[in-house]
Protein backbone atom coordinates (compact mmCIF):
# COMPACT_ATOMS: atom_id res chain seq x y z
CA UNK A 1 0.00 0.00 0.00
CA UNK A 2 1.30 3.20 -0.65
CA UNK A 3 2.84 5.45 2.51
CA UNK A 4 0.92 8.57 2.57
CA UNK A 5 2.25 11.20 4.16
CA UNK A 6 -0.79 14.08 6.22
CA UNK A 7 0.01 17.35 6.67
CA UNK A 8 -1.35 19.85 9.11
CA UNK A 9 -0.36 23.38 8.10
CA UNK A 10 -2.02 26.57 7.09
CA UNK A 11 -0.75 28.51 4.21
CA UNK A 12 -1.40 32.46 4.75
CA UNK A 13 -1.84 33.88 1.00
CA UNK A 14 -2.00 37.41 0.93
CA UNK A 15 -2.88 39.27 -2.08
CA UNK A 16 -3.21 43.35 -2.16
CA UNK A 17 -6.31 42.11 0.55
CA UNK A 18 -7.26 39.81 3.48
CA UNK A 19 -5.73 36.94 3.76
CA UNK A 20 -6.58 33.52 2.31
CA UNK A 21 -6.31 30.65 4.54
CA UNK A 22 -5.76 27.27 2.93
CA UNK A 23 -6.20 24.81 5.70
CA UNK A 24 -3.60 21.78 4.20
CA UNK A 25 -5.01 19.59 7.30
CA UNK A 26 -5.79 16.37 6.15
CA UNK A 27 -4.08 16.69 2.94
CA UNK A 28 -1.63 13.76 1.47
CA UNK A 29 0.91 13.33 -0.71
CA UNK A 30 1.87 9.76 -2.13
CA UNK A 31 5.71 9.65 -1.24
CA UNK A 32 6.15 5.70 -1.72
CA UNK A 33 7.54 5.84 -5.12
CA UNK A 34 10.73 7.11 -2.75
CA UNK A 35 10.88 4.01 -0.23
CA UNK A 36 12.70 2.04 -2.49
CA UNK A 37 14.64 3.94 -4.28
CA UNK A 38 18.52 3.93 -4.30
CA UNK A 39 20.70 6.85 -3.47
CA UNK A 40 21.97 8.01 -7.24
CA UNK A 41 18.19 7.60 -8.17
CA UNK A 42 17.34 9.49 -5.62
CA UNK A 43 20.24 12.02 -6.40
CA UNK A 44 18.79 12.14 -9.91
CA UNK A 45 15.12 13.42 -8.76
CA UNK A 46 16.25 16.12 -6.78
CA UNK A 47 18.21 17.09 -9.74
CA UNK A 48 15.18 16.87 -11.36
CA UNK A 49 13.15 19.17 -8.89
CA UNK A 50 15.49 21.89 -8.75
CA UNK A 51 15.49 22.25 -12.24
CA UNK A 52 11.70 22.69 -12.46
CA UNK A 53 11.75 24.67 -9.92
CA UNK A 54 14.18 27.29 -11.87
CA UNK A 55 12.38 26.60 -14.97
CA UNK A 56 9.16 27.36 -13.62
CA UNK A 57 10.93 30.44 -11.94
CA UNK A 58 12.12 31.26 -15.56
CA UNK A 59 9.01 30.95 -17.84
CA UNK A 60 6.57 32.61 -14.93
CA UNK A 61 9.00 35.62 -15.53
CA UNK A 62 9.03 35.73 -18.92
CA UNK A 63 5.50 35.32 -19.37
CA UNK A 64 4.86 38.29 -17.05
CA UNK A 65 7.48 40.67 -19.19
CA UNK A 66 5.46 39.67 -22.43
CA UNK A 67 1.60 40.18 -20.78
CA UNK A 68 2.58 43.12 -18.97
CA UNK A 69 5.99 44.81 -18.83
CA UNK A 70 9.20 44.18 -17.09
CA UNK A 71 8.41 46.53 -14.54
CA UNK A 72 5.52 44.70 -13.42
CA UNK A 73 7.97 41.52 -13.47
CA UNK A 74 10.30 42.84 -11.17
CA UNK A 75 7.85 44.20 -8.62
CA UNK A 76 5.69 40.94 -8.56
CA UNK A 77 9.69 38.72 -8.52
CA UNK A 78 10.19 41.05 -5.61
CA UNK A 79 7.30 40.15 -3.58
CA UNK A 80 7.11 36.39 -5.05
CA UNK A 81 10.69 35.68 -3.66
CA UNK A 82 10.61 37.89 -0.53
CA UNK A 83 7.75 35.64 0.80
CA UNK A 84 8.88 32.43 -0.59
CA UNK A 85 12.13 33.10 1.10
CA UNK A 86 11.07 33.77 4.33
CA UNK A 87 8.47 30.69 4.12
CA UNK A 88 11.49 28.51 3.37
CA UNK A 89 14.02 29.32 6.29
CA UNK A 90 11.38 28.96 8.48
CA UNK A 91 10.91 25.72 7.69
CA UNK A 92 14.14 24.55 7.10
CA UNK A 93 14.60 25.64 10.22
CA UNK A 94 12.19 23.39 11.91
CA UNK A 95 12.98 20.39 8.91
CA UNK A 96 16.35 20.17 10.27
CA UNK A 97 16.54 21.54 13.67
CA UNK A 98 19.12 24.37 13.57
CA UNK A 99 19.26 25.96 16.45
CA UNK A 100 22.01 28.85 15.99
CA UNK A 101 21.41 32.33 15.12
CA UNK A 102 23.65 35.00 13.49
CA UNK A 103 25.54 34.32 10.61
CA UNK A 104 26.34 30.46 11.95
CA UNK A 105 22.77 29.82 11.29
CA UNK A 106 22.36 31.90 8.57
CA UNK A 107 24.72 30.28 6.68
CA UNK A 108 23.32 26.80 7.85
CA UNK A 109 20.09 27.10 6.89
CA UNK A 110 20.99 28.72 3.52
CA UNK A 111 23.18 25.68 2.15
CA UNK A 112 19.72 24.24 1.93
CA UNK A 113 18.09 27.20 0.16
CA UNK A 114 17.30 25.63 -3.57
CA UNK A 115 18.95 29.00 -5.24
CA UNK A 116 22.28 28.32 -3.09
CA UNK A 117 22.68 24.72 -4.84
CA UNK A 118 21.12 25.87 -8.29
CA UNK A 119 23.23 28.79 -8.08
CA UNK A 120 26.68 27.81 -6.61
CA UNK A 121 26.70 30.58 -4.01
CA UNK A 122 30.29 30.87 -3.04
CA UNK A 123 30.16 31.40 0.88
CA UNK A 124 33.03 32.82 2.66
CA UNK A 125 32.17 32.97 6.42
CA UNK A 126 34.36 34.69 9.46
CA UNK A 127 33.34 35.42 12.66
CA UNK A 128 32.43 39.34 11.66
CA UNK A 129 30.96 38.70 8.58
CA UNK A 130 29.75 36.36 5.18
CA UNK A 131 30.31 37.31 1.46
CA UNK A 132 28.11 35.64 -0.73
CA UNK A 133 29.67 35.75 -4.49
CA UNK A 134 28.02 34.68 -7.41
CA UNK A 135 30.73 33.91 -10.34
CA UNK A 136 28.22 32.74 -12.95
CA UNK A 137 24.53 33.20 -12.48
CA UNK A 138 22.53 30.79 -14.57
CA UNK A 139 19.65 33.06 -14.81
CA UNK A 140 22.11 36.07 -16.19
CA UNK A 141 24.30 33.51 -18.75
CA UNK A 142 20.69 31.98 -19.90
CA UNK A 143 19.35 35.25 -21.03
CA UNK A 144 22.89 36.36 -22.50
CA UNK A 145 22.93 33.54 -24.80
CA UNK A 146 19.44 34.21 -25.88
CA UNK A 147 20.44 37.93 -26.76
CA UNK A 148 18.49 39.32 -23.66
CA UNK A 149 19.81 42.70 -21.27
CA UNK A 150 20.69 41.22 -18.08
CA UNK A 151 17.70 41.36 -15.48
CA UNK A 152 18.03 43.58 -12.47
CA UNK A 153 17.96 41.61 -9.80
CA UNK A 154 19.38 43.87 -7.44
CA UNK A 155 16.40 44.54 -5.53
CA UNK A 156 14.42 41.30 -5.52
CA UNK A 157 17.44 39.27 -4.60
CA UNK A 158 17.81 41.78 -1.37
CA UNK A 159 14.25 41.46 -0.65
CA UNK A 160 14.78 37.64 -0.65
CA UNK A 161 18.20 37.80 1.16
CA UNK A 162 16.59 39.90 3.79
CA UNK A 163 13.65 38.19 4.25
CA UNK A 164 15.21 34.49 4.61
CA UNK A 165 17.93 36.22 7.22
CA UNK A 166 15.44 38.16 9.30
CA UNK A 167 13.67 34.57 10.06
CA UNK A 168 17.12 33.45 11.19
CA UNK A 169 18.03 36.41 13.09
CA UNK A 170 16.61 39.93 12.93
CA UNK A 171 19.79 41.01 13.88
CA UNK A 172 21.73 40.23 10.24
CA UNK A 173 22.25 43.23 8.02
CA UNK A 174 22.45 43.06 4.58
CA UNK A 175 25.17 45.05 1.87
CA UNK A 176 24.71 44.34 -2.14
CA UNK A 177 28.13 45.28 -3.12
CA UNK A 178 27.41 44.90 -6.36
CA UNK A 179 24.54 43.59 -8.71
CA UNK A 180 22.93 43.94 -11.77
CA UNK A 181 21.80 46.23 -13.16
CA UNK A 182 24.95 47.84 -11.24
CA UNK A 183 28.22 46.96 -13.57
CA UNK A 184 30.48 44.16 -12.59
CA UNK A 185 33.54 41.92 -13.16
CA UNK A 186 33.16 39.64 -15.99
CA UNK A 187 33.82 37.01 -13.55
CA UNK A 188 31.43 37.82 -10.82
CA UNK A 189 27.73 38.26 -10.96
CA UNK A 190 27.22 39.76 -7.98
CA UNK A 191 28.51 40.32 -4.34
CA UNK A 192 26.78 40.14 -1.25
CA UNK A 193 28.05 40.74 2.35
CA UNK A 194 26.30 40.28 5.92
CA UNK A 195 26.87 41.18 9.09
CA UNK A 196 25.39 41.15 12.68
CA UNK A 197 24.48 44.60 14.21
CA UNK A 198 24.77 44.32 18.11
CA UNK A 199 21.65 45.40 19.79
CA UNK A 200 21.59 48.39 21.76
CA UNK A 201 23.16 48.80 25.37
CA UNK A 202 25.41 45.06 24.35
CA UNK A 203 28.39 46.68 23.13
CA UNK A 204 30.50 48.92 20.76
Amino acid sequence: MPVLYRFKKKIEIRNDGPPITSDLKGTCMDLSIFEKMDAPDLREYIQFLLWHYRVVDAFWYLNITERYDEAAADQLNEKVWGRVAAMAAKDLVSRFNIQEKGLQGFVKALRFFPWCILVGYQIKQTPEEVLISVPSCPTQVARTQRGLNEYACKEMHREEFANFARQIDPHIQIECLFAPPDPHPEDMHCQWRFIVKAEVGMGK
